[in-house]
């Protein structure tokens, strides 16, 4: 029996248990030099750089992830998050993102308008408010009270792509594709061992007004416990979400498997569950309390980037389909 033909039964024999087969071991590198910082997809060099500057200067792994997806959030030649991001179907761009540090706080927003880094935002909610999750209007409150300004987040090129869907479609959101994956997630470990993360993300390109998706779910989106492990996902957020995809792996290699066997789990878990698989993505990066990193996605096209001793490599991950 091939590796392809092995996996596909394991994932039917599994029925969305934890208590799988053996799988695959993962053919990338022991990424056990710390600290570490893990990416999904490829945005370039430049927001590992800034994490990697945040965090060799005894910053925390929660200001390198913060840094790093904040370079990301400006980037308007990325529509997929932050300002240049794709509108929902009405012309609006929302932005959505959350946080999680290794004492096991955390904090999010959903479904904010021209607030340009969310991550930051996101942030603020977990250390200066009693709650979790700020959303709309509200949050936008909260950030303008905090010293944020208002912009418009929706760039010419942006605002030409989403009349031009207008007329091509039938007011139906754009299928989801390596092009439009719609999230960075970023996890570290620090010098001290110390794992946090942070996800942000505009959302599905020309969603329902109103959309929101795993990005800024604690749990779905991300999930950091400092004990065992960091996880964040990428992709199709409404499959994320039915499985808790970040929360599953962190509590998967607490039972024992390593973020490589974690995040294959969670994708047996979907194409268990869900016999579309092969029409959508879904995709998981790992981090373990020992430096290691585990990446894993549904279908073919999935990256992720990690920086270790100083250098940064792009990888492509292994897939169940």
């Amino acid at each position: 029996m091939n590796r392809r033909s092995f996996v596909r039964k394991s994932s039917l024999l599994a029925a969305g248990s934890l208590a799988l087969p053996q799988i695959s071991k993962s053919h990338n590198p022991p990424f056990s030099a710390m600290p570490v910082i893990v990416s999904t997809w490829d945005f370039g060099k430049a927001p590992h750089e800034a994490a990697w500057n945040a965090i060799s200067k005894k910053g925390s792994a929660l200001d390198a992830c913060i840094a790093g997806v904040k370079v990301v959030e400006a980037d308007e030649t990325n529509h997929s998050v932050g300002i240049g991001g794709y509108p929902d179907r009405d012309g609006h761009v929302t932005l959505d993102a959350c946080v999680m540090n290794e004492q096991g706080n955390c904090g999010g927003v959903f479904f904010v308008e021209e607030i340009l880094h969310p991550s930051e935002l996101a942030r603020m909610v977990m250390e200066k408010t009693p709650h979790v999750y700020l959303a709309g209007q509200g949050a936008v409150q909260f950030a303008l009270e905090q010293g944020f300004k208002k912009q418009n987040l929706l760039t010419t090129e942006a605002k030409e792509e989403w009349e031009k869907w207008c007329k091509q479609t039938n007011y139906k959101p754009r299928p989801m594709d390596e092009k439009n994956h719609d999230t960075v997630g970023m996890i570290a470990i620090d010098k001290l061992g110390n794992l946090s993360g942070c996800c942000s993300t505009s959302g599905w390109a020309y969603k329902m007004h109103g959309r929101v998706g795993d990005s800024p779910n604690i749990g779905s989106g991300l999930f950091v416990d400092n004990e065992i492990g960091a996880a964040t996902s990428t992709g199709l957020g409404e499959y994320i979400i039915k499985i808790c995809g970040a929360h599953l792996i962190v509590e998967s290699m607490r039972n024992g498997r390593t973020p490589q066997e974690a995040c294959e789990a969670a994708c047996l878990r979907i194409s268990s569950k869900y016999k579309n698989y092969k029409d959508f993505q879904a995709c998981f990066i790992a981090l373990g309390k020992d430096g290691t990193v585990g990446a894993y996605s549904l279908n073919k096209g999935f990256q992720y980037t990690v920086t270790t001793n100083g250098e940064t490599l792009v990888y492509d991950a292994e897939y169940l389909e």
